[in-house]
């Protein structure tokens, strides 16, 4: 890891500590397809990018999740038990399998250049709550930083 001198004071940048391995989807996925991609990958959030690897945005479990939620008067008629509404989430979920993700897609989340400082990414972080920025370059997905990331390069 290369510190950089950034107004006479060292400091890393994001392309120093950021992961290159990032999950990716392509836009225009099916929802059944985010969901096995997440799954598999245990990741959390998806990067979605077109075919020559162009950024477009994010898609989380969350996002995955409120798609399957039925609505409030649907679970409110469909009684109060547990398997009652466990069942009209699962056929809701059923119902949009293979719409496309397109709709749920984070078209603007805030994103980082590699040649971000590590402290921006981390003020960014803590401020909005996020666990995982994308990192782009030229309109590229290049990587992703997490606060994992952050911490142990700060505390190595």
């Amino acid at each position: 890891m290369l510190p950089v001198q950034r107004d006479g004071v060292t400091a890393l940048i994001v392309r120093e500590i950021m992961n290159i391995n990032v999950t990716r989807i392509l836009i225009g996925a099916t929802l059944r397809q985010a969901a096995e991609v997440s799954a598999i990958s245990s990741a959390a959030d998806l990067a979605v990018v077109d075919e020559a690897n162009t950024f477009l945005g994010t898609l989380s479990e969350g996002d995955l999740m409120r798609a399957a939620l039925p609505s409030l008067s649907d679970t409110m008629a469909g009684g109060e038990t547990l398997k009652g509404n466990y069942d009209l989430i699962e056929e809701k979920a059923h119902e949009i399998a293979g719409n496309p993700i397109d709709p749920y897609v984070i078209r603007d989340p805030i994103t980082l250049s590699p040649n971000d400082p590590v402290h921006k990414a981390a003020a960014l972080m803590s401020a909005k709550q996020i666990r995982r920025l994308p990192v782009v370059e030229g309109g590229k997905l290049v990587g992703t930083v997490a606060r994992a990331d952050i911490c142990r390069a700060v505390f190595r």
